[in-house]
């Protein structure tokens, strides 16, 4: 048999005594915890529908229909937490032990990568919710990717499938979740456990024992065939104790918790909800919520950057030395400093201040002052604005929401085409409501912010107008061009 010889290779390779410890089972429980995710999700294709019209209603038939179809929807959300935990400790042992160094610095770059594809999975899977959290998360998450220069608006153009959430955006997040994400992890972990067979599981890092490229090798070997024991069975029994341990938390937290969602029809006129991502995600909605405004995108764009680079440069200036913690006080410092203020950012974000403080609802009405001297078009803006609950997010006349900004001068800050803008396609955490309003509703809506402004200050203008203006061409509003409709991007 043609796969008898590498397969008998791959179990009984020898591993060093001291590896054969319990701080070395996380790997292969990310390993069955992957392999769980890839058959619940199957499972899950069969009966969940990626489309905007019917993703939130099969996600109810498999809650409430389908027998123990809610099971397995937890198994496999559960098994999604479960996953980011056991890499990110996986990650950090790794670290901690040294594992890193020579010869192993690719193994290392392509667990950095394995970690990113597994975030990534996770959040394509949360949006496929499509509720009311996964619908304001992705705006928001739309919102950063379009800060980014120069490409941020065709990235999210190629993100979304156009300027807004539609149906097009859930097929491609299905596209991600299910084929290219995963695909491209297996392919990573293939490579990875191949590596490892390859190069050995990493020495007990002893103190004292330092690795240098001239002599690692050859010392590894010593070790293994002197003071090792096969793989099968002297030391893959912990793993497969650990595995089978960490597949009952997972369907015990499944039975007793349940799946996740979803919790809400995704409209983005219903803004009494509180998007939170998973928790893994937390800790930046947290940073992000105590940030000032203008700090928000220089850190969504350099820190994620440079936490990566370093990660992956680690192995390339790092790679030899000492391997014990016992006698690297700075990584073991890293690691509970990065622990502590993820758990506490994440404790925080449970309650971050970043959810919107909502002091008026759309049973309070306009104040009397903004409606004086209003022509009937402005003020049947004023209800459209009160009936989809704006104020929930803005506040005027001191009243209303903290989510957004203000509305008292903004028709100082933005022309009449950018807001029509704003309102259609979001923006800046705002959703698009362009598939919520009807073209008279925003046509209204828009007349009627246009007149936010004090009596002190001019409105907005567009420089470009007034260089058609001075040429002799009068500018039409937004309104005239569109024949009294809202004018299509």
């Amino acid at each position: 048999m043609q796969l008898e010889a590498p397969i008998k290779d791959a179990a009984l390779h020898p591993v060093p005594k001291s590896t054969a410890s319990w701080w070395y089972v996380f790997g292969s429980a990310s390993l069955v915890l992957l392999i769980l995710q890839i058959v619940t999700g199957v499972l899950l294709g069969l009966v969940y529908t990626p489309s905007a019209a019917n993703a939130w209603n099969s996600l109810e038939i498999l809650n409430h229909e389908l027998p123990l179809g809610w099971f397995l929807r937890a198994m496999h959300g559960w098994g999604s937490n479960f996953m980011v935990a056991v890499v990110l400790i996986h990650m950090a042992q790794v670290f901690l032990f040294g594992a890193y160094k020579f010869p192993r610095e690719l193994t290392w770059i392509l667990g950095v990568f394995m970690l990113l594809m597994t975030l990534g999975m996770a959040f394509t899977g949360q949006v496929l919710r499509f509720d009311q959290d996964a619908y304001w998360g992705l705006g928001i998450g739309a919102s950063i990717v379009g800060r980014i220069p120069w490409i941020g608006g065709q990235l999210v153009d190629f993100m979304l499938g156009g300027p807004m959430i539609n149906g097009a955006t859930l097929t491609r997040f299905f596209a991600l979740h299910v084929f290219i994400i995963p695909g491209t992890l297996l392919v990573f972990t293939a490579l990875h456990v191949w590596m490892v067979l390859k190069l050995g599981v990493n020495d007990w890092p002893m103190p004292g024992r330092i690795v240098r490229r001239e002599t690692y090798l050859r010392e590894y070997h010593e070790l293994a065939h002197t003071d090792g024991i096969p793989f099968v069975p002297g030391a893959v029994w912990k793993d497969l104790v650990f595995s089978a341990a960490v597949l009952f938390a997972v369907a015990f937290c499944a039975a007793l918790f349940g799946p996740y969602g979803p919790k809400g029809v995704p409209d983005p006129a219903i803004i009494s909800t509180v998007p939170k991502p998973d928790f893994f995600f937390l800790w930046i909605y947290t940073v992000l919520s105590f940030l000032p405004p203008e700090l928000e995108t220089p850190f969504i764009l350099i820190v994620p950057v440079v936490a990566v680079a370093i990660l992956i440069a680690l192995p390339l200036v790092a790679g030899v030395g000492e391997k014990s913690w016992w006698r690297r006080p700075v990584a073991v410092f890293s690691v509970m400093f990065i622990a502590v203020c993820w758990g506490v950012l994440t404790d925080l974000g449970t309650y971050t201040p970043w959810s919107p403080q909502m002091n008026a609802w759309s049973a309070a009405p306009v104040p009397v002052s903004y409606l004086r001297s209003r022509t009937p078009l402005e003020r049947q803006g004023a209800n459209v604005f009160q009936e989809k609950q704006c104020r929930n997010c803005h506040s005027i006349g001191g009243l209303g929401g903290q989510r957004g900004p203000r509305l008292d001068d903004v028709a100082t800050r933005l022309t009449e085409d950018q807001m029509i803008r704003q309102v259609l396609l979001g923006g800046g955490n705002m959703p698009a409501y362009g598939s919520a309003l009807s073209p008279a509703e925003t046509t209204a809506l828009v007349r009627f912010l246009v007149t936010l402004r004090p009596s002190y200050q001019p409105p907005a203008s567009d420089a470009s107008r007034q260089v058609v203006g001075q040429a002799g061409v009068p500018p039409l509003s937004a309104v005239e061009r569109g024949g009294g409709q809202t004018p299509v991007r």
